[in-house]
């Protein structure tokens, strides 16, 4: 015994051997099975979850300015179909501006004027600009919109937010920090229509907008804690607006 415990020491004891447990070949097998089988679940599972639609019971639209032009049709396909009495467009300074100059050179005012040209009356569009460029745009154009609302009385109880594909998951997020939890905010995710959702990784736009877009919803989710409202912001309204 006693040769047995000196042998599981050496250096006076300052290194000790213990016997361990490691994988065998079946065991590696079993973890590279499980690995693949999780990673194809991932795949298959991460654009749906990104472009989520999720709408709620509602007379407002919020169209985000930025979108493309399919992504407009289907915001006025949305508007005269469903309960909607006012649209509202979002967005700071266009890219490329170097910085807010005025409110027409903002996404709100570029997306109001497509919504009108596509067959919105005037008087139902109403573009809520935000001067902020830079980082965390989506929040910022939700917090103009939330003021824009406590200022010119709107009570608000929901929302729908209409988008673009995968960065449905992450409006629907900030919106709803920017608005907090008396407000319910739904989302619409509109198809991207140059490449098939169901087989994203097989085109080189639906690989960068599903990674893009996943890593700002991680961050979005886990790394952004925006700066809490005023009261009197948090009280942008308790009622539904236009009963």
């Amino acid at each position: 015994m006693k040769s047995s415990a000196s042998a599981s020491k050496k250096f006076f004891g300052i290194f000790t051997r213990k016997e361990r447990w490691g994988l065998s070949w079946r065991g590696w097998l079993i973890l590279a099975s499980l690995g693949f089988l999780s990673g194809t679940l991932l795949l298959l599972n991460v654009q749906p979850f990104l472009a989520e639609t999720h709408r709620v019971n509602t007379n407002l639209l919020v169209v985000e300015g930025w979108i493309h032009d399919y992504a407009i049709r289907a915001s006025v396909e949305e508007f005269k179909a469903g309960p909607y009495q006012r649209i509202f467009t979002t967005g700071g300074p266009v890219e490329g501006s170097g910085g807010y100059i005025n409110d027409y050179n903002t996404s709100a005012s570029v997306g109001a004027d497509l919504l009108r040209g596509a067959g919105v009356p005037a008087e139902s569009v109403q573009m809520v600009p935000s001067h902020v460029i830079g980082r965390d745009r989506t929040y910022n154009a939700a917090v103009a919109l939330r003021e824009w609302f406590r200022v010119h009385n709107v009570p608000v109880q929901s929302l729908n937010v209409i988008t673009e594909d995968v960065h449905a998951r992450r409006s629907q997020l900030l919106f709803a920090k920017a608005f907090g939890p008396q407000i319910s905010v739904g989302v619409i995710a509109v198809p991207h229509p140059d490449y098939d959702p169901s087989h994203w990784w097989r085109y080189s736009e639906g690989v960068k907008d599903v990674l893009t877009e996943g890593v700002a919803y991680i961050y979005a989710k886990f790394f952004f804690y925006p700066s809490k409202a005023p009261d009197h912001e948090r009280a942008a309204g308790t009622s539904q607006a236009s009963q």
